[in-house]
């Protein structure tokens, strides 16, 4: 199915009220929709914000194990150098730049899908686990809503909570995000509006806990909007919080900075049950390729980023989110 076709049956499942499934990867050449009836359990398990396909629940392991073996930072630094010289020419604001984290874990992807805490997860086959925290867009009751998440923080850092919400390159980075988001939803909604300005959540994770920023954002959506739903999905796509700003310059540079696809990971998934909408970003992902694993994560590079930092932030992403 291709995107126009995706759009389409999105559109006319949402007019007709029917309940779906949908999976939408970075490029937008490999989106899948399927009726919430048919959506195997062998196959796809999910949980988005308690509304999910299993009622399976496994005891907490007494550990998780992830082992990281990752690319050296001399590689990482080539990446970040293309990705800085696009901002120093001002060809973008804020670039994502994401990278690949072999891992070992003493765990399958089913069972970290089932020991995990996340908001929107997501298990594909064997192929792909996600376990996100962040909300891509919710359409409820005629409104439309979006909460970029920008800034994180180690929770053991002295004064993390003030540290991280004074931090300028952080305040930066958050504001044209929620900028850019704004933008994006006064594309396909009225009265786009910041209703909350970086407020400050607890992630718990297998080593350690993090402060994660985010940002809450709304607006008015039509009276016809259910007819439309495939229309405001991909015209927001892909997600400026994994992107940057200008989104369609920075998705280019993106491709050049990181050489190779992204494919699922930073794609967005989420459920219609015939009356709301809800999806997630798939950021916190795994991916098995060739019988290994690989974690795959990274953050916003602006022109005051410093190389090292973020490399020790993209490896920091790597976790699993447990109680």
């Amino acid at each position: 199915m291709n995107i126009s076709e995706f759009k389409k049956q999105m559109n006319t499942w949402g007019q007709e009220k029917v309940p779906f499934l949908f999976i939408v990867d970075f490029e937008m050449e490999n989106p899948e929709i399927i009726r919430l009836s048919d959506v195997y359990k062998n196959k796809i398990l999910f949980d988005i914000n308690g509304f999910t396909n299993t009622n399976s629940l496994y005891e907490n392991p007494e550990s998780i194990s992830i082992k990281k073996l990752p690319i050296n930072f001399a590689e990482y630094q080539n990446k970040f150098d293309v990705v800085f010289r696009h901002l120093e020419y001002g060809d973008s604001f804020l670039t994502n730049l994401t990278v690949k984290t072999e891992i070992k874990t003493n765990h399958s992807l089913q069972d970290l899908f089932y020991f995990s805490k996340a908001k929107y997860k997501l298990l594909y086959g064997n192929q792909f686990l996600v376990f996100s925290p962040e909300t891509f867009i919710k359409l409820n009751s005629g409104k439309i809503f979006s909460f970029p998440m920008k800034g994180t923080i180690d929770a053991t850092t002295p004064n993390a909570h003030e540290k991280i919400l004074a931090d300028k390159k952080e305040f930066a980075e958050h504001v044209t995000i929620v900028d850019l988001i704004r933008n994006d939803l006064s594309l396909v909604a009225d009265n786009v509006e910041v209703t909350r300005f970086r407020y400050v959540e607890e992630i718990r994770t297998h080593s350690k806990n993090l402060f994660q920023v985010s940002s809450e954002i709304s607006g008015r959506l039509s009276t016809h909007y259910k007819t439309q739903l495939g229309d405001i999905l991909v015209k927001l796509l892909p997600a400026g919080s994994i992107s940057g700003a200008p989104k369609q310059k920075t998705v280019e540079i993106i491709k050049q900075a990181e050489g190779e696809q992204r494919g699922f990971y930073t794609g967005v998934f989420g459920y219609f049950d015939g009356e709301n909408l809800d999806s997630g970003v798939m950021i916190r992902y795994i991916e098995q390729v060739d019988g290994k694993y690989f974690y795959r994560s990274g953050g916003g590079i602006t022109t005051q980023s410093d190389a090292m930092s973020e490399y020790q932030e993209a490896l920091d992403k790597v976790y699993v989110p447990v109680d």
